[in-house]
């Protein structure tokens, strides 16, 4: 009977090594895991930098149609949220827009007009919220190619 007891007390439980063998498979996983997603995430963000730029150019186009002139810069983006129904009597008094949104790093969206690209310059900044930069801190415009 007492090589039962004593059988039965060193079956329960696992060992340390078998512990440290989990925690070392666990650790792994999660840094492939993390290796491969955190790059997504940075490319989620600049394309939502796009989109965004898209849809305000949507809506500032709207806008001309309607009042014959894009706002100037002093009147900015918050015009395509609350226009001024005073520029013509034929211009609608809707919002183009509901919000304004903000670049996926919490910076607002630049706005000039006219643009020194075109009648407007929509851009951001990037990551790093400063003017040039390369990768995810380069900046993200309405003027050239890289929004399609």
């Amino acid at each position: 009977m007492n090589k039962k007891q004593n059988k039965k007390n060193t079956e329960q439980g696992f060992s340390l090594i078998e512990i440290l063998v989990v925690l070392l498979i666990i650790g792994l996983l999660t840094t492939m895991v993390a290796i491969n997603v955190l790059p997504s995430q940075d490319k989620a963000r600049v394309d939502k930098a796009k989109a965004d730029i898209a849809i305000l150019g949507s809506a500032l186009e709207m806008y001309r149609l309607d009042r014959f002139r894009y706002p100037n810069t002093q009147e900015g983006l918050r015009f395509l949220i609350n226009p001024q129904s005073n520029d013509y009597s034929n211009s609608r008094n809707q919002a183009y827009i509901k919000k304004l949104p903000q670049d996926p790093w919490g910076n607002d969206y630049i706005y000039l007009s006219p643009g020194d690209h075109g009648e407007y310059d929509l851009y951001s900044m990037g990551a790093d919220g400063q003017r040039g930069g390369e990768l995810l801190n380069k900046d993200i415009v309405n003027w050239d190619d890289q929004l399609e």
